[in-house]
């Protein structure tokens, strides 16, 4: 299969030298000093990772946004009738996380320490804690954040240059907010990015005008808007096929390259 998005002179390379190519590229960017000249060259390597292999590899990170006690305070974030969608995310994100674990592929965590007073994401509550089974480990990368997107303020970025990851999966809270943010800055930024849609959850929305939107509404909109622009959206089943081996029935669908 050949890329249209793919310079014209890989176009006629057969998958062995697309292959070769990718390594040179990948030797080259370990070489590189200035992160800021090297975004063209994660792009084009991102775009022959997409003909020459699907399966995470290595180079493949794991973010989890904002796996906090207090993303279940309905009250706090949708008031008095607040609700949550998709209640089995946080066994999703574990399952997601094991598999990571097992696999020793990298993974990071964002922590958010609300700017807001009240706010149950403030590191000095026990609702800005972490979720029972979903601590980082030592070896993990860790950012605290005070804005939606994890990779504002923080090191995010250049940790994850550092470790050579190329592709970033992405799961946690709340998919309409921080997940959503920081996904639409990791594929701007140019990772291979994907959105485990059912590892993630939102709270409903009342609106500029009081109308109650459902956070499954919510959650939904959040996904499509992400969808096939900066990211691809796969379920936590296809992310633990993922690890395995390649998925024919999936197709990369990320645009604004």
């Amino acid at each position: 299969m050949k890329d249209k998005n793919l310079p014209n002179n890989y176009n006629s390379l057969s998958l062995e030298e697309l292959t070769t190519e990718a390594n040179k590229m990948i030797e080259e960017l370990e070489n590189q000093k200035d992160l800021g000249n090297s975004l063209d060259k994660y792009q084009d390597l991102i775009k022959l990772n997409n003909i020459i292999e699907k399966k995470f590899q290595k180079n493949t990170a794991l973010l989890l946004v904002d796996v906090q006690k207090g993303v279940n305070d309905t009250n706090y974030y949708g008031g008095p009738n607040g609700k949550r969608n998709n209640l089995h995310a946080e066994e999703n994100i574990k399952t997601v996380l094991q598999k990571w674990r097992d696999s020793d592929r990298v993974i990071a965590f964002t922590k958010h320490n609300s700017r807001e007073k009240g706010s149950p994401l403030n590191l000095e509550l026990e609702s800005g804690q972490q979720i029972d089974g979903l601590e980082p480990n030592s070896g993990d990368i860790v950012v605290v954040k005070d804005v939606n997107s994890g990779f504002v303020g923080t090191s995010l970025e250049l940790d994850l240059r550092r470790a050579g990851i190329q592709r970033l999966v992405i799961l946690g809270f709340f998919t309409n907010v921080c997940v959503e943010t920081t996904t639409r800055m990791s594929g701007n930024m140019g990772f291979d990015t994907y959105l485990v849609h059912d590892a993630c959850a939102s709270m409903n929305v009342i609106g500029h005008d009081g109308t109650y939107y459902e956070p499954d509404l919510v959650h939904n909109m959040a996904v499509g808007n992400l969808h096939g622009e900066f990211c691809t959206a796969i379920s936590t089943k296809d992310a633990l096929h993922l690890c395995e081996t390649d998925a024919s029935h999936i197709s990369r669908v990320q645009g604004n390259e």
